[in-house]
């Protein structure tokens, strides 16, 4: 399997010479990974470090544009630190990405901020929702057409304890092995979802393929055994970007991490045809959205 993970000699969130090919590596779903760039906590940071601070009802503390947290408990200086905390980390990832990818600077959306402190490895989910098994993100309520999922990862584990990842193989490779199994669209039963407020909007012929091989990759065991992947343990003090729309990956072990999500529209990619619609829309030969 060609190499999935770029590993890029960078210590700071500001890239002062980013090279194209680290772009088009990103655009065709490799990982970036950069092992010397560390979100650093500050000592008082360093006591929000515990289970105990997430709400039980809520996978993750999450703070949105506007501010807001949630999904956190704590008496209100705690509350204010996370979001200091949260706030400071949206900000370097936006920097890093920015500078890395100024093309992409005035179209992202930016998307709420999370850090997910509790152990994965002990996580229990239904197959669908279970990350320890191999997927691209597709998220059955909200239908996207298209839109790209770019996100930034930084272990922040204050016992050197890294989050292991499997990345599996190109994009592509997933569309042809899995589409032959995919259930056809049905633009009636995209009505009858958007009207049972199941989806937020009409959901595409796109966002269902894209729903097909989440579940599909998700189902088949034997290919979360035996199909092409790699394990890579993130190290603690380490970041690391992909699409995770486009990346085949399962989250195995680990505890302690923020992530930022940002959406980029297909088209606004430096290489458009590397997308999935993409690459949907060539292997389909149809129009999609």
């Amino acid at each position: 399997m060609e190499q999935q993970i770029l590993n890029l000699d960078c210590a700071n969130w500001h890239i002062d010479s980013p090279d194209r090919s680290w772009i088009a590596a990103l655009e065709s779903g490799k990982v970036l990974y950069f092992p010397r760039l560390a979100f650093v906590l500050t000592q008082d940071e360093r006591q929000l470090l515990t289970p105990s601070i997430l709400d039980p009802n809520s996978r993750n503390v999450s703070l949105n544009a506007d501010g807001e947290l949630k999904g956190a408990l704590g008496d209100p200086a705690q509350r204010v630190a996370l979001a200091t905390m949260v706030g400071r980390f949206r900000a370097q990832a936006r920097q890093l990405i920015a500078s890395l990818l100024p093309a992409y600077s005035d179209v992202v959306r930016l998307a709420p901020t999370s850090y997910r402190p509790m152990q994965v490895a002990s996580r229990t989910q239904s197959w669908r929702a279970d990350d320890k098994r191999l997927h691209v993100d597709a998220f059955p309520s909200r239908p996207n057409y298209g839109e790209r999922i770019l996100r930034v990862f930084a272990n922040v584990n204050p016992d050197g304890v890294p989050r292991v990842w499997r990345v599996g193989e190109s994009f592509e490779d997933v569309a042809k092995r899995f589409l032959p199994r995919v259930k056809a669209y049905s633009r009636w039963q995209a009505h009858i979802l958007k009207a049972l407020h199941v989806t937020k909007s009409l959901r595409s012929e796109y966002d269902h393929l894209m729903l097909q091989l989440h579940d599909n990759m998700k189902s088949d065991l034997a290919y979360q055994a035996d199909g092409p992947q790699v394990t890579m343990p993130f190290a603690a003090g380490s970041v690391w970007v992909c699409f995770s729309d486009q990346t085949p990956h399962a989250v195995m072990s680990g505890q302690y991490m923020m992530e930022q999500t940002l959406h980029l529209p297909a088209a606004k990619q430096y290489d458009a045809s590397a997308s999935p619609l993409a690459i949907l829309t060539k292997l389909t030969g149809r129009s999609l959205i």
